[in-house]
């Protein structure tokens, strides 16, 4: 029989990833030693919390980061071939979305490998669920340019987009730029479009807010080297 590739969530912070993910999760990081990670060190430190019995010499990281060759990465799923399972772990939330181990499942479609998406916490998808926006319709951006002007010129495009399809328009930024992207929201958008930020879900410090941007302007949340979720609708 040839093996499967699992998609296993991890926590979007420091919580107990039974309090936000199925204990089905624990039991499959449980039966597999081969793993496909960005980072070995907060993988091991996630595979001990959930599944703490498991002995950490038994694993097999195979690293999917910035310096991973493709030639070698196209090699990480033959033991699948041999009849083992292997796990592919992201470093925070879902892998595949918003997340490099896409090219890992679409490798293994490639192979005819059994992907195996299992539930955990999505930023994205529960941003979304909690912003009051239009959930029928809506589009996930990733990251704005870095250029200011370029970054503006996003922003009025995106909103556009949303008049134009009735669209919920998402995005993200690197946390220590949230604050940058939060005052150029507030300058281009328009008064009554409503902006949605969703920080450190699933934490203790979770702030999910949605308000007119008129309305923003009037509030002061910190976002400073906090993960955060952007939403707008027109």
């Amino acid at each position: 029989m040839i093996g499967k590739l699992y998609l296993i969530p991890t926590t979007l912070g420091d919580t107990e990833p039974l309090e936000v993910m199925p204990l089905s999760v624990k039991k499959v990081i449980e039966d597999i030693d081969y793993f496909i990670v960005e980072n070995e060190k907060t993988a091991r430190r996630f595979i001990k919390k959930i599944t703490p019995k498991k002995i950490q010499s038994s694993l097999h990281l195979m690293s999917l980061d910035k310096y991973a060759e493709e030639l070698e990465t196209r090699t990480y799923l033959d033991v699948c071939h041999q009849g083992t399972n292997v796990g592919l772990l992201s470093e925070a939330g879902v892998p595949a979305v918003a997340d490099p181990g896409a090219s890992i499942v679409k490798l293994a479609h490639e192979k005819g490998v059994q992907v195996v998406p299992l539930v955990g916490p999505s930023s994205i998808l529960m941003a979304m669920m909690s912003s009051g926006m239009n959930g029928q319709n809506f589009a996930f951006n990733g990251y704005l340019p870095i250029d200011k002007g370029e970054r503006k010129k996003a922003i009025k495009e995106l909103e556009k987009l949303s008049v134009d399809k009735n669209q919920s328009q998402i995005f993200i930024e690197t946390p220590y730029r949230n604050q940058k992207m939060f005052a150029d929201l507030k300058a281009v958008l328009s008064a009554s479009t409503r902006l949605c930020i969703a920080v450190d879900i699933t934490l203790s410090s979770e702030y999910i807010k949605t308000y007119a941007v008129q309305d923003w302007k009037q509030q002061s949340p910190d976002l400073h080297k906090k993960p955060a979720i952007f939403i707008i609708h027109k």
